[in-house]
């Protein structure tokens, strides 16, 4: 401790030792000591000293402090205190923080220089990071910590190493991961400053980071922390997530997979009051607007940015930020930023540009957001900043929009011009600026006019006809008139520049526009004029795109005016200007240095309003003519001929096509009507045969139910209550069971007489049966009479007993028909009751009676769950047709039954007559043989009968 004392500047009665000395002997101590707590004090004197005397900690120190952290894992204190110390001896943050303003250049290099240095030194080893990451594992605050802000030290300095490090190594990017889930906020912060170094520049680890669920901790946080309103933290955390989307095409994908666009919603919900805004709100919306951009960027491919544009206005994005866009109060560099955030995510999108068409200011009377932005970009007053990204955002509305084209275009046409002039329209704005006094403003209305023409011939025809007053008592002139007047007047070479790049736009593949503007004679002369001249540097640019224009109108000319032929143009341009110095001139324009910033991407950013000369999309324009105008002015009258002639098949073909097309527009159309037609009616045949298969299932429960009631009236047709209320439940009324009543009484009568008839039949046989015997003893005279008489015998005894045999069968049907009747006159019985009729109760025997109250006092219970299941079988029976049909059915049945019931006794009654005829042909035979037969009474009262019967059939038919 007293060595300590000494180190740490106590008093001492020597000479006090020198930093490097102390140094020395410190590392000493760090390397030899044996105890721990030496160990551990040395390191502690080294982090105190590393400060100050950087350098020297660096070089003597460094290998002996990674030792420590290979050896001493086990005590945190000192890991602690040697992280600590290699931080303050990589890191540049504290040198910086302590340099005074007034230091030089080159001592912030000489740091910079140091770090890096030392960096290299403790990367040499990739060991070393490998254990840095396994260090940060630890939970322990006094490791972690220091362990955290080590690693981003060593990715500030030399990032591309340490990152190619940490990914080789297994595991390395998950691991850090997990700092973002840790629960203090001071190493979950630094985790998130850690992370934007690892993931800079590098695709691979951005991914990786991506996939460890990045995307939903970080949103959690900036959800946790307030969103916009958010501190520090909020703006790393966006910081860190642009690292991992910009130009991360596949992270990109996954974030709006991933529905993390809907999320961003909330960042931009303002209040009404906007005043006084922090500093950090602003820069968090700030980092917030750029990582919508990031999405809907133009430099990313098609179809990511097409998508991303759909979720933001399907998930409600879009309508937030032009809620903004329309907002009081807002800052103006929020506003400009909202305004180029809006451009992009609309630029493209047929959906979310006829959104923003729709959008209106919260003015009286409303106005379209397209009109206030317009006036804003037209008023010299307005930040430059601000009027460039109004021009922005009316090029990304008319971008691949046609129609928003129309509409900006109608409203400088004659006929839709608001004569009252209560309001103004786009078309007004647009031209009030192209001829103001502002040169900016004459430049920025040009380029938007530009847009409403590009790629549109149609509307390029129809600006022909717009009309300008330029003084009273003067007649209106075309607005190409007015155009190539300001031209002539030599105003102002951005205005100059803005108007020709509108008539090279205008002119451009629209042969009826070139012809209008060669028909004012002085417009050729002064082209010619201009590109003929030497004037200086800023007028070159000026020749350039006069030389331009005068290309379009050879190159689109359709030789419709004689005096501008396409040769007499060359022949001109041969003689006053020349063709080797008409083509240096054209290339002017390529060459020129804003040109080739403007071709760089399509939103315009100039560092001054100087620098705004070319347009994104003119640049194309040009880099398409230019190589066609120099061959155009080369080529010989016969070759013109023959690209006239080319040109002609081609607009042939073109108009075949055009023709087809059409054709095969319309039916398409007819298709999809055709296709919406079947959908429809595949539809109402889903629904018919849902509702047919409902019905089907409902007859089906209807039929079960009716089984179930036949099954239970069946059993409870011994039951006197239950038998009543089950014809009820079936349908079965009064009417019908007194029908039945009758036919039972008459199949009664029928069977009894049936019966005495075969009594009758039985009193015959055993009447030919006697006189069969008394036939045998009196005939022994004679043996031929005798045996002729057997053999009759026997036939008579076979056929006796195929009649008994038949007669047995007859009596087994006709007691199965008495037991029937039983069965009927049971029924009969227990149906007397619900007929009104009390005498036939009274015959049941009292023993039945007394079963009978016995029972149904036991099913009382059940009586009532019947009658609840009557009334809903009412209800069905009475909404269901095809209940009724059924029942109609089980009715025929009852009758079939009848029917068969009836011609079983006819065939009883054949049957009977058959053996009639068999005993009369008896009675025949033994009276040839002399056996003595009764009087025909008998037999005549058969026959009355039979009579009787056929009688009865007959009134039954």
């Amino acid at each position: 401790m007293n060595f300590l004392r000494g180190v740490m500047g106590g008093p001492s009665a020597g000479p006090q030792p020198s930093g490097a000395d102390t140094i020395q002997k410190l590392c000493d101590r760090v390397a030899s000591s044996t105890l721990l707590d030496d160990r551990r004090d040395a390191v502690r004197a080294l982090k105190s000293l590393s400060k100050k005397y950087r350098l020297e900690v660096g070089i003597q120190a460094m290998e002996h402090l990674i030792h420590v952290l290979q050896t001493d894992r086990s005590d945190s204190e000192i890991i602690g205190y040697a992280l600590d110390t290699l931080y303050n001896v990589i890191s540049n943050d504290l040198e910086e923080e302590e340099q005074d303003d007034s230091e030089e250049e080159n001592s912030a290099k000489q740091v910079d220089d140091l770090g890096s240095q030392f960096t290299e030194i403790f990367i040499k080893q990739q060991e070393n990071v490998t254990l840095l990451l396994t260090l940060v594992e630890e939970f322990d605050f006094h490791v972690r910590w220091p362990g955290v802000k080590l690693l981003t030290s060593l990715l500030k300095q030399q990032g591309p190493q340490v990152q190619q490090i940490i990914l080789v190594s297994p595991m390395g990017v998950s691991r850090l991961m997990d700092l973002l889930a840790d629960s203090r906020e001071v190493i979950r912060n630094d985790g998130v400053l850690l992370l934007q170094q690892l993931t800079k520049s590098n695709a691979a680890i951005q991914k990786i980071v991506a996939f460890e669920n990045a995307f939903e901790r970080l949103l959690d946080i900036i959800t946790e922390e307030g969103n916009s309103d958010g501190g520090i933290v909020v703006e790393d955390c966006l910081l860190l997530l642009q690292n991992l989307l910009k130009n991360n095409n596949s992270n990109q994908n996954f974030f709006k997979e991933g529905s993390y666009i809907q999320r961003m919603k909330p960042w931009f919900e303002v209040g009404d009051d906007n005043c006084g805004w922090s500093a950090q709100k602003v820069t968090n919306l700030h980092l917030m607007l750029q990582l919508v951009r990031v999405l809907v960027s133009p430099t990313n491919p098609p179809g990511a940015t097409s998508s991303c544009q759909k979720a933001m206005f399907h998930c409600g994005l879009l309508q937030q930020l032009c809620t903004i866009l329309m907002a009081t109060g807002v800052p103006a560099d929020i506003l400009t930023e909202t305004i180029n955030t809006v451009s992009e995510v609309i630029r493209g999108c047929q959906t979310n540009q006829d959104y923003f068409a729709s959008v209106n200011a919260p003015s009286n009377p409303p106005r379209p957001a397209i009109v206030v932005l317009l006036m804003s970009m037209v008023n010299e007053r307005q930040p430059f900043v601000l009027r460039c990204a109004v021009l922005y955002c009316f090029q990304c509305f008319l971008y691949k929009n046609q129609k928003g084209q129309g509409e900006i275009v109608s409203t400088l046409l004659p006929s839709t011009i608001d004569a009252t002039g209560n309001s103004v329209s786009a078309g007004q704005l647009l031209c009030g600026g192209l001829f103001s006094t502002d040169s900016l403003s004459n430049w920025c209305a040009a380029v938007a006019l530009a847009h409403a023409l590009q790629e549109n011939a149609t509307l390029k025809e129809q600006l022909l006809r717009v009309q300008l007053a330029t003084s009273i008592g003067n007649p209106p002139v075309s607005l190409l008139q007015q155009c190539t007047n300001i031209l002539s007047q030599g105003s102002k070479v951005q205005t100059r520049v803005g108007l020709l790049m509108l008539l090279c736009t205008w002119l451009s593949n629209c042969s009826i526009a070139v012809t209008h503007f060669l028909h004012n004679p002085a417009n050729v002369p002064f082209l010619t004029g201009q590109i003929a001249e030497n004037l200086g540097e800023e007028e070159q640019l000026v020749q350039g795109l006069c030389a331009l224009l005068l290309g379009i109108s050879i190159y689109y000319n359709d030789n419709s005016l004689e005096n501008y032929r396409k040769e007499k143009l060359k022949q001109l341009i041969e003689k006053r200007i020349g063709r080797e110095n008409f083509i240096e001139k054209l290339g002017f324009i390529s060459k020129h240095e804003l040109y080739s910033r403007a071709a760089q991407k399509p939103q315009p950013s100039f560092s001054s309003p100087d620098h705004m000369m070319f347009d994104h999309e003119f640049t194309k324009l040009v880099k398409e003519l230019e190589g066609v105008i120099s061959k155009a002015i080369y080529k010989s009258s016969e070759e013109d001929k023959k690209e006239e002639e080319v040109k002609k098949t081609l607009e042939q073909h073109d108009n075949i096509v055009t023709h087809y097309k059409k054709v095969i527009r319309e039916q398409d159309q007819e298709l999809e009507e055709l296709k919406q037609r079947i959908n429809t009616l595949t539809s109402q045949n889903e629904q018919l045969q849902a509702t047919v298969t409902q019905q089907v299932s409902q007859i089906q429960q209807h039929k079960d139910q009716y089984n179930l009631l036949k099954v239970q009236l069946g059993k409870d047709t011994q039951h006197h209550n239950s038998h009543s209320d089950t014809f009820q439940m079936n349908g079965i009324q009064t009417e019908e069971v007194s029908k039945l009543k009758e036919e039972l009484e008459e199949w009664k009568n029928k069977h009894e007489l049936l019966q005495g008839q075969l009594r009758e039949k039985d009193s015959v046989i055993e009447k030919l049966n006697s006189s069969q015997l008394e036939m045998g003893t009196t005939e022994q005279s004679s043996q031929m009479s005798r045996s002729g008489g057997l053999e009759h015998n026997s036939e008579l005894q076979k056929e006796l007993e195929m009649l008994r045999s038949q007669i047995q069968l007859q009596a087994a049907e006709i007691s199965k028909l008495q037991m029937e009747n039983q069965k009927l006159q049971v029924m009969n019985a227990t149906t007397d009751p619900v007929l009104g009729d009390s005498g036939a109760t009274a015959a049941t025997s009292s023993e039945l009676e007394a079963r009978l109250e016995q029972e149904i006092k036991e099913l009382k219970s059940e009586v009532k769950a019947l009658s609840e299941e009557k009334e809903s079988l009412k209800q069905h029976l009475d909404s269901s047709s095809s209940t009724v049909a059924i029942l109609q059915d089980e009715k025929s049945k009852l009758q079939r039954e009848v029917a068969e019931s009836k011609k079983e006794q006819d065939d009883l009654l054949v049957l009977l007559a058959d053996q009639d005829q068999k005993i009369s042909a008896l009675k025949i035979k033994l009276k040839d043989l002399g056996v003595p037969v009764e009087d025909e009474d008998d037999i005549e009262s058969g026959d009355q009968g039979d009579e009787d019967e056929d009688g009865d059939e007959e009134e039954q038919d």
